[in-house]
């Protein structure tokens, strides 16, 4: 979608597409009222300026429709586009047993720890580097943990919204 067609189309197909992103309303809203925008750097940047006002109770709403790393289905039902968009980010993982075995595994043991999924933007990363940062950041405690949380469902958020709008 263009920049001008953004800017023109109707307020529910926007909600649509930036739910697509990330599903958080009050961000749709606000970058829905923002509109028009001249260029899609300019709607990226307010859209990352509103995703650093995210409460961490809209963050754990939003991560419950993240399906878990190496994993194809999220505990709620995905749109088509969401799919594509999880499919492409997690394309690097390997196909290997045991990596999707140790990856399983970390899962399990942060959300046993900190209550929440563990959450990372994949795209760019393959397996081991995956696991790596699963495993670095078990040690620290909730608090950090979510703040990084927060830094990585909006970098997925502006990265998808990227992929959605052009210039």
């Amino acid at each position: 979608m263009l920049i001008s067609e953004f800017n023109q189309c109707s307020s529910n197909e926007i909600s649509l597409r930036l739910n697509h992103c990330v599903h958080i309303p009050r961000w749709a809203n606000e970058i829905l009222q923002q509109r028009p925008f001249d260029l899609v750097t300019d709607l990226l940047q307010f859209a990352e300026q509103r995703a650093r006002t995210w409460t961490w109770d809209e963050i754990l709403n939003a991560l419950n429709t993240h399906p878990r790393i190496g994993e194809k289905k999220a505990t709620v039902e995905l749109s088509e586009q969401e799919q594509k968009f999880s499919q492409h980010e997690q394309a690097a993982l390997s196909a290997n047993e045991e990596m999707r075995e140790a990856i399983y595994q970390g899962n399990v043991a942060y959300e046993k720890k900190f209550g929440f999924i563990f959450l990372i933007k994949a795209s760019g990363l393959n397996s081991e580097q995956i696991l790596t940062a699963l495993n670095d950041r078990l040690v620290n405690d909730t608090e950090t943990e979510k703040q990084i949380v927060h830094q990585q469902i909006l970098e997925i958020a502006l990265l998808r919204l990227e992929q959605e709008i052009q210039a």
